[in-house]
């Protein structure tokens, strides 16, 4: 058996606490399936609905590809696993997530990855540059947290929180890319545009000619032209399309 299958979980949580553990358990397949996981070492985040603050975060040691519904594990604010779940949590996914969820009750999912695209950028003193029409969506809700190391400490919170402010892209430089969402489509999405801004501009800069730049304008409206485009559905639009790919691929995120 799956040992990442607890076959008896469904039955004890209630309907809206599975229907988000099995679109966390797509979202982790999706990063897996796109090549934005790093193994076991980056996290993505769905908060629990009511007023505990509790949310569901990956079963530190398990490959994104075999993640299910029934693995994710579920933790308070402090930390503390909630229930018998026999999976431990990457600590510092917990500090990096907590502090997320605790500062923004509009974030219903936060997502983190290390890819090589993202983390080349981060790495630049520039960040993220106007030169495709993927970066202006980021650019029009963009942060930067310099980095202190692996997020460990609690002192670290206030000031992830504060360089993430309001906005939906955070750049953790020399780390990688983190996103947020009112919903585990709309925080997928956001890193899709997130990491293909980042691979784009990587690309376009090895060819060593001159770049051209969106105009400032453009950027400025970025916002409006998404509703547009999505239709004012966000991540919505696409996540139906997605989950039916992963059930040709493999349905096992679902148990």
């Amino acid at each position: 058996m799956n040992p990442m299958i607890r076959p008896d979980l469904k039955a004890s949580v209630s309907a809206e606490e599975w229907q988000l553990r099995v679109d966390l358990a797509a979202c982790y397949r999706l990063v897996a399936l796109h090549g934005w996981s790093d193994l076991v070492f980056t996290h993505i985040s769905a908060k629990l609905p009511g007023p505990d603050h509790h949310f569901l975060i990956n079963p530190y040691g398990a490959l994104f590809e075999e993640i299910t519904a029934s693995s994710l594990v579920k933790v308070d604010g402090q930390g503390n696993i909630i229930g018998d779940s026999p999976f431990p949590v990457n600590p510092a996914g917990f500090t990096i997530h907590s502090a997320v969820h605790a500062a923004r009750e509009d974030v219903g999912c936060v997502l983190h990855t290390h890819t090589v695209n993202g983390i080349g950028v981060s790495a630049q003193k520039g960040g993220v540059l106007p030169i495709s029409q993927q970066s202006i969506f980021v650019l029009s809700s963009l942060g930067y947290h310099g980095y202190e190391g692996v997020a460990l400490r609690e002192d670290e919170k206030p000031r992830l929180v504060n360089d993430l402010g309001g906005n939906t892209f955070l750049m953790l430089r020399n780390h990688g890319l983190l996103t947020v969402g009112a919903s585990i489509a709309d925080a997928f999405l956001a890193m899709y545009l997130f990491e293909t801004t980042c691979a784009i501009q990587l690309r376009a800069q090895s060819g060593g000619g001159e770049l051209v730049q969106v105009h400032p304008m453009i950027v400025a409206t970025a916002q409006e032209q998404a509703a547009q485009v999505t239709r004012n559905l966000g991540g919505q639009l696409a996540w139906p399309g997605l989950l039916r790919k992963l059930d040709r691929i493999d349905a096992s995120f679902r148990d």
